[in-house]
Order: structure tokens, then sequence, then C-alpha cells
């Protein structure tokens, strides 16, 4: 007998489950699309995961923290997992993605094959080593999360990968000829603290470092914000093709660094004990598919505002040398982009595939300008974006060209009713909301903020104050001129997006992880400015209230189903996450939809 093909018939398929994966397969999944996600590897998470242990980092700034699908995740890290354990974060990543019934998570599958309908997508096949069968995944839509670009090579879809002149585009970068030359990868240590010497002893092949080896990465284990990021080979070769030598480079230099550490003199290590190598490097880059359009370092410079824009980003413009750690000199270099940029549709749908979708650190930028966008949690807004996009392109049966050039709005406003901020666009709130009474049980100016359209606090939309403070135990009431159909009730609420309510210095209290591991590392808990428990009371058209109480609430984005005729609708804040329950609660959004 020959092996076994398993088929799947879905309205969506995403090969890739990191970040991005998972954000597009949930986005979609949650607004109806069947959805499989094939993801390589034995958990999901990419580079985040407990394989890797890189942190998700994004745009800095005040109320920047991206939102949506992300910030419920790392919410959710916050309730369950305040000790910063991986197999508890895994878990959690896991856990949303199966908790999703419109998911067929395909784990262990690795994406090998296409077939092709033209210049469409008919289905992608991986091997699935678990169980030695072939998975074979038929959609009208695709969507390429897998960092590398596998379904580049095996599509045809058009794809750059290395450095290009900084004459092709104007750019403000260095380079005067274009390159094969990227980024490197990284095998990531993470190191605990003890309360008892403990020695190390490196095995044989270990790289054995000299003092001026680490001249220019010379570690600080007491920081939290250590993490050994500059371990990082492969620049300068092929970060797909010499992945296997890589690695068995990177695994050497960590266990050498290590064995510097521990055993050098140099450093006051005896407490410290490895807790952790990464034997699968993190890549930072290799292809970069190709869209209708290529956004250069310039357009995020500029702060080129988009009609089509869907996500944003905010990290510098972060280069690192070919060279890696053999580099002499600073491993990267810096530069500045505004924070928030936007970054638009066109950049995450192929230009010669017409159902190829792509989000993460593969989508349609020049070397320079993906510089910033691949960190991760850029990466979980494009996945988002492209999810809802998705979703947006199968309700009207149109391509992903199609949707962007003719639903685009449509597009824009469910991502911010999912609660993903667009820099520079409003969220337009429902008719019903605005033709309705808005009433208080105590009266306040910024009440009418509550139906502005506006999330956060943010400079794109001016200084000042864009929610409300209700006090604890009273009501907030929308009242109807008369009966009328509500299908659900849209709340958003302040969860410190700055985390300066959480304890620590300004690592612990901004990374989901942690790198390294002291007696004395913080213990999380949720944001203290997030509504812990609150109580929505409905008048129904009969003139009955039905009460609907919600406990040890953990989440910003409420979007709680109502389904029927009613003549208002009252929210009350009940209590906070510090525990009290006669302050204020902080709501930016009341809505009825």
């Amino acid at each position: 007998m020959g092996l076994i093909t398993v088929t799947h018939n879905v309205d969506f398929c995403v090969v890739g489950g990191g970040i991005a994966g998972i954000c597009a397969a949930v986005s979609a999944a949650r607004h109806g699309l069947i959805v499989a996600l094939m993801q390589e590897r034995p958990m999901l998470g990419g580079n985040a995961s407990s394989e890797i242990r890189m942190w998700i980092c994004g745009c800095g700034g005040k109320n920047n923290r991206e939102t949506g699908i992300l910030e419920e995740l790392q919410l959710r890290s916050l309730y369950q997992n305040p000790y910063k354990l991986y197999p508890v974060w895994d878990g959690i990543l896991y856990d949303l993605v199966v908790s999703e019934p419109n998911i067929t998570l395909l784990l262990n599958t690795s994406c090998c094959a296409a077939e092709m309908d033209g210049s469409r997508i008919s289905s992608v096949t991986g091997w699935q080593m678990t169980t030695q069968t072939w998975q074979k995944v038929y959609a009208p839509q695709f969507s390429d999360c897998s960092g590398d670009s596998i379904l580049a090579p095996l599509t045809g879809a058009e794809y750059r990968m290395g450095r290009e002149s900084k004459y092709e585009f104007n750019e403000q970068i260095s380079e005067d000829e274009a390159d094969c030359k990227t980024m490197g990868n990284s095998c990531l240590i993470q190191a605990r603290k003890l309360d008892t010497p403990v020695r190390f002893i490196a095995p044989s092949f270990a790289k054995k470092l000299t003092k001026e080896d680490v001249a220019n990465r010379r570690p600080n284990i007491e920081n939290s914000a250590e993490n050994y990021w500059y371990l990082e080979l492969g620049g300068d070769r092929d970060t797909i093709g010499d992945a296997e030598t890589l690695r068995d480079e990177l695994i050497a230099l960590a266990y050498g660094m290590w064995d510097y550490i521990k055993n050098s003199g140099e450093f006051d290590a005896d407490l410290w004990q490895l807790d952790f190598i990464g034997f699968l490097p993190g890549k930072r880059e290799s292809r970069r598919m190709v869209g209708d359009y290529i956004m250069p370092q310039t357009a995020i410079s500029s702060d080129i505002h988009f009609n089509d824009t869907v996500a944003y980003g905010g990290w510098p413009l972060d280069d690192h040398d070919p060279g890696g750690f053999w580099h002499i000199g600073h491993p990267n270099k810096n530069g500045y982009t505004p924070k928030p940029y936007c970054i638009p549709l066109s950049v995450l749908s192929s230009k010669n595939i017409s159902n190829l979708w792509f989000a993460g650190r593969n989508i349609s930028m020049t070397h320079a300008a993906m510089s910033s966008s691949r960190v991760m949690a850029t990466c979980a807004l494009l996945g988002q974006a492209v999810g809802t996009a998705a979703y947006i392109a199968g309700k009207y049966g149109c391509t992903p060209r199609q949707a962007r050039e003719e639903h685009i709005d449509e597009i824009q406003q469910t991502l911010m009713y999912d609660d993903c901020f667009l820099p520079y666009i409003k969220y337009r709130v429902s008719d019903i909301t605005l033709g309705a009474e808005l009433l208080a049980e105590e009266q306040s100016d910024d009440l009418s903020n509550l139906r502005n359209g506006i999330d956060r606090n943010n400079h794109t939309y001016g200084e000042g104050e864009q929610g409300a403070f209700i006090k604890l135990g009273s009501f907030v009431k929308y009242r109807l001129n008369e009966a009328e159909y509500v299908e659900s009730v849209r709340i958003i609420f302040d969860s410190d997006l700055d985390r300066l309510t959480l304890p620590g210095d300004d690592c612990e209290r901004t990374h989901t992880m942690r790198a390294n591991v002291k007696p004395d590392s913080p213990v999380m808990h949720m944001p203290l400015t997030l509504v812990k428990d609150f109580r929505l009371e409905i008048e129904e058209d009969s003139g009955d209230i039905t009460v609907l109480d919600f406990k040890d609430n953990i989440k910003r984005f409420a979007d709680i189903g109502i389904g029927r005729k009613i003549r208002s609708a009252s929210l009350v804040p009940v209590s906070l996450w510090d525990g009290s329950a006669d302050g204020k609660a902080h709501i930016f959004s009341f809505e009825l939809r």
C-alpha cells in the first residue's frame, strides 16, 4: 500500500502557524470562514514559541500598543501565566486556535507542493511527519505566513531576496549595489539565577570565545533585557539553503558564549544556570513576496497615509549587519520611524498569483523597510488584516486585488470593529447608537466619547481624552426611541496599553515573556485599569429586564451577542482589577450594533 492522502476542502488555507498565521486564521474563522492552518512545527507561535523564544516587539511610543487578537493573547497570558512560563504560553497559543470550531489545525505538516490552475492556487499539500500522511488542502484563497515564503517557489509567485540598491527606490540606505545578503538567524539563550552556585561544563562542540570576540557583544547577564539576540549568523549566506550548517554554528556559538560567561572569570556568574538554548534558529529575513506595491523605506520615513491602510508599524529601521556576530563593530543600525506609520493592503497580496495573500516578515517591502515591519507585534496586525480581508473577499467572491479596490472601507471598518487601531482613520459608529439617547447615572462632559469612533488616546487623533470615566456601580445607558433589533453590544475597555500598572522595569512590563529568570523576578497581574466585573441590563421589547453579569473579564474588547429587539441597554462597570469598587472605570467605546 502507498501513503495515504487526506484531503480538506476549506474557504481559506493559511500556511505557517507563527504569530501572523495564528492571527490570520483566527480572524478569518471568527468571521465564518472554514480555515485550515498548516504548521510544520509541533507547536504554534514560530519565533515567539518555546522552541525559539524571541520577544514579541512592535510599535514604540505612547498608547501605540497593538490590540486586536494580539492584545487578547497578551492579556490572557497576564491572567494565566503570571510567572511568564513558556509551557503555559505555548498552551495559550494552542488554546486560542483549537477553541475556534472553524479551524482545522495541521501540526507537524510541512508544505511541500502546490497545484495551480493558471494564475490561481487550487491546492497545497504538506507532509505530516507524525501520521506519515499527505495532507492536501483545497481552497479558493491561500495565505503564506510561513516566514520563508514557501509558496513562492511552489507556485511561481514573484519574490525578492537580499538588499536593494539605494538607487532603485531612492532609499536613504548605504548599499550602492544590490546583493543577496540579508539579516541572519539567532539561537537564543535563557538563564536562571539560583540561590546556590552551579558550574557549567561546556560540550566539546562549543565555540571557544576570546575577550576580543565578545568585545562588541559583551553580555549583561543581570539586565532583564539581555536575550542574546546578537548571537546571529548567516546574513552573508543563504538563510534557507544553509540553514542546517548555520544551526550547527549558532548552537556552538551559543554554548560558547555561555561557557565564556561562566568560566572566563570576567562575570559574576556563579549563581547563574543555563535554562535554555534554542536548537531551532529564529530567522529575521529570507524571501519577501512581491505585491502590487513594494513599500520602500522612504514610505515609512515620510509617514505616508495610505488609502488602503490596514495595519501599522513603529519599530525602528533595525538593520542587522549580514556578518552577524563576527562583524567588527555594532551588530545593527537603528533608523528613525514615525510611531505609528501606516502599512497598506497592497503589500499583502501577490502581484501575479491571483488568490494568494501573505503576512509576516515576508510581505512586499524592500529589505530596508522590512527591517522595521518584521517584528512580531506588527506581524500580528498584518495577519489579522489578511484574515479579515480574506473574509471580505470570500463574502463577495472576489480576488484579493478586487477586495482591496472595491471593498477597502468595509475591510478597514471590520478591523476597527475588532479593536484593530488604524492610524488617522476613525471607526464608524452604528446609526442605532448615534440615534439613541445617551444617559448616565452621573452625567459628565466626556460621555459623548463613548460613541466618537476613537478607541484609544493617541496623537494621530489629536491631543485630549478620547474615553469616558464612569463611576463604578453606576450606569451609562442608550435609550431607543422605539424598540429596534440589536445584534450585539461592543465595548472597549482601558487595558493600560503602556502597561504602567504592571510590576518590574520597562522590559518586564512591556514584554509578554522574559529572557532571564531571577528569584525576585516580578509576578505579573492584570492591568489595574481594566474592568474586572461588569453588568449589562437589557430592556426587552416586552419591557422585561434581562441582566447579564460578566465576572473576571480579561478582555479589552467585548463583543456581546444580543440578537433581538430591545428598548434600552445599560452598562454598569462594577469593579476594576485593582480591587476597587468605588473608583471610576475608563471606557473608550459602548455601542449597539
